[in-house]
C-alpha cells in the first residue's frame, strides 16, 4: 500500500472524527422544541403521529441505538426531504400502499438504505485501496453513488409495493362487488352489505373497506366516506365502485345491475391483461428460438455439405 493511500486512509478517518466532536458541542446540541414542551407535557396522550427517537425504560438496544443515532437520522432526513421535495405525493403513496409509517419515517428509512448501501460500499472500496487497486477519489464517488443508489432503491421499493397491492385490489375486486350484489338484491343496505362482505372477505381492498367503515363508526357520513376512498385510492374501479356507492347512498339509485356491470368490465379488463402479456411472452420466446435454436439447426444442416465440398474439391 503506497503512502498516499495510507494518509487519505488516516485522514479520512481523523476527519470524520473531528467532524463528530464538532457535532456534538453543548453549543451545536441545541434542544429541539418538542424536547423543551414534551417534560410539561407528561401527563398527556402523545399524538399517533409523533416520532419518539428518546430512550426509554425497558427499550433495551434498540432504544439505545434510537437516542443515539435517532436525531442524526432525523436531520438526514430532513435533508433528503428538501432535496428530493413532494411530500405529499410520498404521503399518497404511503396510503395507497397501506403503510403504517409517516413520511418523516419514510425519509428515514430511506436515510438508513442510503447508509447502509454507502457502508457496504466503503467497505469493498477500502479493501481495494488497502490493495492498491483503487484510488481514494474513486472511492469516495463510489461511496455517494451507493449512498443515492439506496436512497432511490428504498422509493422504488415503495413504488413496486403501491403496485402489487393495486394489482391484488384488481384482482380481489370483482369477488367483493358480486358478494355485495347478493347482499343488497337480499334487503340489506349499502352499509350493512359491506359489513356483511368484509366479515369473510380478505385482502387489501377488504382492508381499505374496513378503514372505511371505521370512518363511518366514528361519526363520518357514508357519502364522505366513500368519496374518501374514491379520492385515496388508485385504483380506477374501486374510485367508480366507491363512487357509484356514494351516489347509491345519497339518492337510492338501484346497485345490483350496475355492481354486476363493474364486476363484469373488471374480469374483461384482467382477460385483455392476460392476453396482452401472453402475447408479450410469446415474443419473448422467439428470442432463444431465434438467436439459439435457429443458429444451431442452420449449423447442423449446413456443416456436413460444407466438409463434404471440401472432401471432393481437388
Amino acid at each position: 500500500m503506497s503512502g498516499a493511500v495510507t494518509g487519505a486512509v488516516l485522514g479520512a478517518i481523523g476527519g470524520g472524527g473531528l467532524l463528530l466532536v464538532v457535532l456534538g458541542l453543548p453549543l451545536r446540541r441545541r434542544p429541539a422544541l418538542d424536547d423543551r414542551v414534551l417534560p410539561y407535557l407528561a401527563g398527556l396522550q402523545r399524538s399517533p403521529g409523533v416520532d419518539d427517537w428518546r430512550l426509554s425504560a425497558g427499550q433495551g438496544r434498540r432504544g439505545t441505538a434510537r437516542a443515539v443515532f435517532g436525531p442524526s437520522l432525523r436531520n438526514l432526513a430532513d435533508l433528503v426531504g428538501r432535496v428530493v421535495g413532494d411530500s405529499r405525493e410520498v404521503q399518497r403513496r404511503l396510503v395507497r400502499a397501506g403503510s403504517p409509517l409517516t413520511v418523516e419515517e419514510f425519509r428515514v428509512e430511506q436515510v438508513t438504505w442510503g447508509l447502509l448501501a454507502a457502508a457496504g460500499t466503503a467497505a469493498v472500496a477500502l479493501l481495494g485501496a488497502l490493495r492498491g487497486t483503487v484510488a481514494p477519489a474513486a472511492l469516495l464517488i463510489a461511496v455517494g453513488f451507493a449512498f443515492v443508489a439506496g436512497i432511490l432503491a428504498r422509493d422504488q421499493r415503495l413504488s413496486h409495493t403501491v403496485r402489487e397491492r393495486e394489482r391484488a385490489m384488481l384482482a380481489e375486486f370483482p369477488a367483493i362487488a358480486d358478494l355485495l350484489a347478493l347482499a343488497v338484491a337480499a334487503g340489506e343496505g349499502p352499509v350493512p352489505a359491506l359489513e356483511r362482505v368484509v366479515r369473510i372477505a380478505s385482502g387489501p381492498l377488504a382492508d381499505d373497506i374496513r378503514s372505511l367503515l371505521g370512518e363511518v363508526a366514528t361519526g363520518t357520513p357514508v357519502a364522505s366516506a366513500l368519496d374518501h376512498l374514491a379520492a385515496r385510492t388508485g385504483v380506477s374501479a374501486v374510485a367508480r365502485f366507491a363512487s357509484t356507492l356514494a351516489v347509491a347512498v345519497q339518492r337510492g339509485t338501484p346497485l345490483v345491475e350496475v355492481l354486476h356491470a363493474q364486476a363484469a368490465d373488471v374480469r374483461e379488463v384482467g382477460r385483455r391483461g392476460l392476453l396482452e402479456a401472453g402475447a408479450r411472452k410469446e415474443v419473448l420466446m422467439m428470442v432463444p428460438v431465434v438467436f439459439l435454436v435457429l443458429p444451431v439447426t442452420v449449423v447442423f444442416a449446413f456443416f456436413p455439405g460444407v466438409v463434404g465440398l471440401q472432401l471432393t474439391t481437388p
